[in-house]
């Protein structure tokens, strides 16, 4: 796709996958469905052939930017932008924005989450070149999911009218519903699961920081102007410590709420591509090969009445289970696990008491 660039978002923590992800090594490093390619890997391999590795940005904290690069040697080392602290997906949208701005004002960006599983890739592919195309006008796209259930784990989109061949007006976004009102929204037909992934001009997208974030405007500004192609060599060698000494006072916002919910613009590409949000070890359990009995096995097991359940170990490890069923066992060199699958949720909740006692070699 010409003059398009990507930006993936690979800010999180992945708590929910605790112990195989840690503070050091987060979910999009891992591998967790049916491949030996980390999450964020594959979402790089996904768009390499619309777009070439020099217009690939991955937005990462500074603390894994180098094992980013270890993980995707083919893109240029600066294309890894590193941010000195957490301040949420607005932030590092405009500081991405900025930097592709300097390059090619008007260029697409199709900004994409790190950690999704894709299950029908060619879809996925065709929508993301129809999206693109659609942002080339004014305005903001998504990508909305055609839902299959009624999930009360997603966001929603209410689409309105079609406006182009597959590109409909966004009426509004909708936050994660209780269990009625997901039913109630399958059964309507209008509403998309929220994808969390937007396609616009760099212009455009500037436009909207400057109505609605003044100060993220006027630091992807500041930070253009040091990295612009004209800039004089000293200015161009500020950008870093720019960035390391306004980052953690910037505004801490999702592009959802600051940007999204009140832009003057929004238009939705729905489609159905095999899309999972990758959320928990249930997840895990949902997408990866199962036995005759429902088991996802990970790992050398002996089994004994075991129904539903995923386990994981390391090689060398022999994993017995007897009598059980919907359990989630996963074993790492320092820590243990063994839950429900229905309470996968409640990981955060180890994380926070390790965390409450400052147990910090398990984090």
């Amino acid at each position: 796709m010409q003059d398009v660039y990507a930006v993936i978002m690979a800010g999180g923590s992945g708590t929910r996958f605790w112990p195989l992800s840690r503070r050091a090594w987060p979910k999009q490093f891992l591998a967790l469905a049916d491949s030996q390619e980390s999450l964020l890997q594959s979402t790089v391999r996904r768009i390499s052939g619309l777009v070439p590795s020099e217009r690939i940005l991955v937005v990462t904290s500074e603390r894994h930017s180098e094992a980013t690069r270890k993980q995707l040697p083919e893109l240029p080392p600066e294309n890894v932008l590193a941010e000195p602290a957490a301040r949420n997906t607005a932030p590092c949208v405009a500081w991405a924005a900025a930097h592709v701005s300097a390059r090619s004002p008007q260029a697409v960006m199709m900004v994409l989450p790190a950690d999704p599983h894709i299950g029908d890739e060619p879809a996925y592919r065709a929508l993301l070149e129809h999206a693109a195309s659609a942002a080339r006008k004014p305005g903001i796209v998504t990508i909305g999911v055609s839902p299959t259930r009624p999930e009360t784990g997603y966001g929603y989109i209410e689409a309105g009218a079609e406006i182009a061949p597959g590109v409909r007006q966004v009426q509004r976004f909708v936050e994660k519903p209780d269990a009625d009102r997901a039913q109630e929204f399958l059964r309507e037909g209008r509403f998309l699961w929220n994808s969390g992934m937007f396609f616009f001009r760099a212009d455009v997208i500037l436009g909207e920081y400057q109505r609605q974030l003044p100060d993220l405007h006027a630091f992807a500004c500041g930070y253009r102007e040091r990295i612009a192609p004209a800039s004089q060599p000293a200015a161009q060698g500020s950008a870093a410590s720019f960035v390391s000494e306004r980052y953690a006072g910037l505004t801490s916002i999702s592009i959802d709420h600051g940007i999204m919910e009140h832009a003057k613009d929004v238009r939705v590409v729905p489609g159905s591509f095999g899309w999972y949000d990758i959320g928990s070890w249930t997840t895990a359990w949902e997408l990866a090969p199962k036995d005759a009995q429902g088991n996802a096995l990970l790992a050398d097991t002996s089994l004994v009445d075991a129904k539903n359940c995923y386990v994981r170990a390391k090689a060398g490890k022999l994993v017995a289970l007897i009598g059980v069923e919907d359990l989630v066992v996963v074993d790492t060199e320092d820590a243990l696990l063994i839950m429900p699958r229905e309470r996968a949720q409640d990981v955060r909740s180890v994380i926070e008491d390790l965390t409450k006692r400052d147990v910090k070699k398990y984090l």
